[in-house]
């Protein structure tokens, strides 16, 4: 008996953590994270100080992670009525509301106060992040305007500057271009899945570009932010000193971003909505590997 009662005390534990790996979106938490390490890389620190990079890397994973914790605890009703989130270990009830709301806090008082640690500059621009994702974007704005992901894109850009600012110990213009990048990038991505969803989020009253200005606006809209995100990345670049030869392959990633932006505006289709989403997270990520490559 006792056997039996370990094995399902093992099989539950792990059900557990699966339910709470989901919850912090892995894929898009590791985003973020390579984004905090670019900034940091892209100061030219030393490559093989890698206490600092690991350090960097579980605090601001945490904290990350925490922060979308949190955000699962506070939507768990509106999730419920979306068939995309319908599913979540939070919707569904798999998991306790009150532990959720515990582990979201430990994960982000760790995070922080780690981050803190290392550097007060550093630590101060984490916890902004998560102060304006979870208080300012999910909390006060999410169900009350659209406009509510652009503070959902300064949370975004946060990682980025704050892995720049350790590097350097202080903000300078490079790190707040590569703030800008993410923070216009954000839409181009938010808002072809706005579109994509449209009814779940009509379903659950939440507000969005489509349902608020139409998608002929919200297209306009990616079109613009997709510009703003191509050049802000591309003088970021610069201004770290990338090589002439990366420097010209993230013209063509942007190239790339810019094109389908121009077609979801003139020739709007679900293929191409879908292709710029997907496109537009493949195009983030290679252009941090462009910047670490850089400096390696």
């Amino acid at each position: 008996m006792t056997t039996i009662a370990a094995q399902s005390q093992i099989v539950n534990l792990k059900s557990k953590i699966r339910a709470y790996w989901a919850l912090i979106k892995p894929l898009q938490s590791g985003l973020l994270l390579a984004t905090g390490l670019a900034g940091y890389m892209s100061a030219r620190c030393p490559v093989f100080n890698m206490g600092t990079i690991l350090q960097l890397s579980a605090n601001l994973f945490l904290a990350i992670a925490g922060s979308t914790v949190l955000n699962m605890w506070w939507d768990r009703d509106i999730d419920a009525k979306m068939g995309r989130t319908e599913k979540r270990a939070t919707s569904k009830g798999l998991v306790e509301e009150n532990e959720v709301l515990r582990v979201g806090l430990i994960l982000s008082v760790i995070g922080v106060g780690w981050a803190v640690a290392m550097d007060a500059l550093y630590g101060l621009i984490v916890f902004a992040g998560l102060f304006f994702d979870v208080v300012v974007y999910s909390i006060w704005l999410k169900r009350r305007t659209a406009w509510s992901i652009v503070w959902g894109g300064i949370s975004g850009a946060m990682p980025i500057l704050a892995g720049r600012a350790l590097g350097l110990g202080y903000i300078d213009w490079v790190g707040v271009t590569l703030a800008f990048g993410i923070l216009f990038w954000i839409p181009t991505h938010t808002l072809t899945f706005s579109m994509k969803f449209a009814k779940d989020y009509e379903a659950a009253c939440v507000p969005t570009f489509p349902s608020t200005y139409g998608l002929a606006i919200t297209r306009a809209t990616i079109a613009i932010s997709s510009i703003l995100a191509a050049a802000s990345m591309i003088v970021a670049g610069y201004g770290i000193g990338m090589a002439w030869g990366f420097l010209r392959l993230l013209g063509v990633l942007s190239a790339g971003l810019l094109m389908l932006a121009v077609a979801i505006t003139f020739k709007p289709s679900e293929r191409v909505n879908f292709g710029l989403f997907k496109y537009a997270s493949i195009y983030m990520l290679a252009a941090m590997i462009l910047v670490v490559l850089e400096v390696i």
